[in-house]
């Protein structure tokens, strides 16, 4: 098998304004990065058209090192609808820098069915996260010349609440001290980095709806609290609208295309672990207007992505999918029922019979949203028939839609016993209305016991004394009617990463929780997750060069 950079040569792309027109978008409206690349206004969305085409969220069971494919699956879902006459499009987030030099040397699907030009897109692409990087650490240096500034003075700051992010994984840099060197070099402080996707600006750039909500959301960051324990935040500073000039081309969604020049838009991209793991609500909006399919996924396992997609990106964009698709292989399955990694390559069908309990797990907490549901398998080359047709049975049992897919070795052709089952399962028995796991109303703790026990399984939750303070300053500024949004490890429904399969009878632990005044969303951080990540011991990076003018190690 060739590898995915090797593939994505071989395909002879159009011209993005091509591929724009062939959508529907008019040519003077494309705003070409290159050949190939494209930013389209967002005066073209139309909300009328959103309400009549069709959602498809597709998602997957708990993640493993050995791969789940999700990305892949939706690209070669487009590929399959595209295959049998439909008009579809996908709507993905971008790539970091971090993970691409980290664990995994690409993230734009993968065989043959990627998003291209896979190099653009898995390294600087359109800039969107450098914007990102740069408007959240203007807000840093206007901030911290406010606070030397105003040093011995009323009007300077009592408590910081604003880090800096950079888009790299860097452990080194999840606590520091700054200004340090005398007074000239500002005043000496403890603060520290997220990475980028789990920054706000990032969550802000995929959750604003126009240029207007982006600047009032950029307002209401909060930055820190002043000496008599007011809010301090951007609009304060004085500053929101330089910070919105920063994202103004950001905010633009960018328009790609497939290894088989399907339409794609690849916009923000936040990680579900540690933050919400959706794209932008503007380019599923964008896809909305123009396929009458649009595919997008939401980040790691349902009980991750899916949840966050529902409870805070539906919640707020009013977005109702027809079908949520989980994703599954058989090695993940047989890892989740106890196979050591060694041989999870072997068959072994009491080890994916134990698996099932994941798969079961996740299939529940859809249909508990109102979902309607399709497994689809993932296929490998050590995968055996008899594997094939034992998860088959299973979903059959549970009532849910089964789809064989080969995609990545295959393509759109690979996908097409898929997207007929989509088609399907959409004309017939879409789902029902979205049932979110809580309501605005509920206070904050409830909001983290229901998505902790209802989705996760867990059996309690506790706070720290962190936590604690943190959750009665979020209820005296009277915004604890904001989404949660949990961030915690994606390998199990515990706290727990090695706890594999379906975690039964634990704890999970609020160790604090950080307000998104701008985002409008609650981040509650559990047990051990870092939001500045680090890298591996063999980090890929050392396999990404440039030969003869072209890339390598991006696959």
């Amino acid at each position: 098998m060739k590898s995915d950079i090797e593939i994505a040569r071989e395909v002879s792309l159009r011209k993005i304004k091509e591929v724009a027109t062939g959508l529907g978008i008019p040519r003077e409206e494309v705003q070409n990065y290159g050949r190939y690349i494209a930013k389209v206004p967002l005066h073209l969305i139309d909300e009328e058209k959103i309400k009549e085409h069709n959602l498809i969220l597709v998602t997957a069971i708990t993640p493993t090192k050995a791969g789940i494919g999700k990305t892949t699956v939706s690209i070669g879902l487009a590929l399959g609808l595209n295959k049998i006459g439909k008009k579809a499009v996908a709507a993905l987030r971008e790539p970091s820098l971090g993970p691409c030099f980290g664990m995994k040397g690409g993230a734009a699907g993968g065989g043959y069915a990627q998003v291209l030009p896979m190099e653009n897109i898995n390294l600087h692409f359109t800039g969107d996260f450098h914007a990102v990087t740069s408007a959240h650490n203007m807000i840093t240096a206007l901030l911290d010349n406010y606070i030397y500034q105003t040093r011995n003075t009323c009007e300077g700051l009592k408590e910081i609440k604003w880090k800096r992010v950079l888009d790299v994984n860097d452990r080194s840099l999840r606590n520091i001290v700054s200004g340090l060197g005398g007074s000239a070099n500002g005043i000496p402080t403890e603060t520290g980095f997220d990475i980028t996707p789990a920054s706000e600006m990032m969550a802000i750039l995929c959750l604003a709806t126009d240029l207007e909500d982006l600047k009032r959301r950029i307002g209401n960051i909060l930055l820190g609290y002043t000496y008599d324990d007011q809010p301090f935040t951007v609009k304060d500073l004085g500053v929101a609208g330089a910070i919105t000039v920063l994202l103004k081309d950001a905010l633009l969604p960018n328009l790609v295309q497939t290894t088989e020049n399907t339409p794609a838009f690849v916009h923000g991209g936040p990680f579900a672990n540690i933050a919400h793991g959706c794209n932008s609500i503007i380019a599923t909006k964008m896809a909305l207007t123009y396929g009458d399919y649009v595919i997008t996924e939401a980040g790691f396992g349902a009980d991750l992505g899916a949840e966050k997609f529902f409870d805070i990106k539906c919640r707020k964009a009013g977005l109702t999918p027809k079908l949520t698709v989980i994703v599954a292989t058989a090695q993940s399955l047989k890892l989740h029922g106890g196979v050591p990694e060694a041989l999870i390559k072997e068959q072994n069908i009491e080890g994916l019979r134990n698996g099932f309990a994941n798969l079961d797990k996740h299939v529940a907490n859809m249909k508990r949203f109102g979902q309607e549901v399709i497994v689809t398998f993932n296929r490998y080359a050590t995968d055996t028939d008899e594997e094939i047709a034992l998860v088959a049975e299973h979903c059959k049992e549970l009532g849910v839609g089964f789809a064989m897919n080969s995609v990545f070795a295959e393509g759109g052709e690979g996908g097409v016993e898929l997207a007929k089952l989509v088609v399907d399962t959409i004309e017939n028995k879409p789902s029902a209305p979205l049932k979110m796991v809580y309501e605005d109303t509920d206070p904050v703790r409830e909001k983290i016991k229901k998505v902790s026990e209802e989705i996760y399984g867990a059996a309690s939750v506790t706070y720290t004394t962190l936590a604690d303070k943190k959750i009665k300053q979020i209820e005296s500024l009277g915004i604890s009617h904001y989404p949660i949004c949990i961030a915690k490890t994606q390998y199990s429904f515990s706290s727990d990463p090695k706890a594999y399969g379906v975690a039964k009878d634990f704890e999970l632990k609020v160790r604090d929780v950080v307000i998104n005044n701008g985002a409008e969303m609650i981040v509650v951080i559990m047990g051990e997750i870092m939001r500045m990540p680090g890298l591996p011991k063999d980090p890929q990076a050392k396999r990404i060069d440039i030969v003869n003018g072209l890339v390598e190690g991006l696959s």
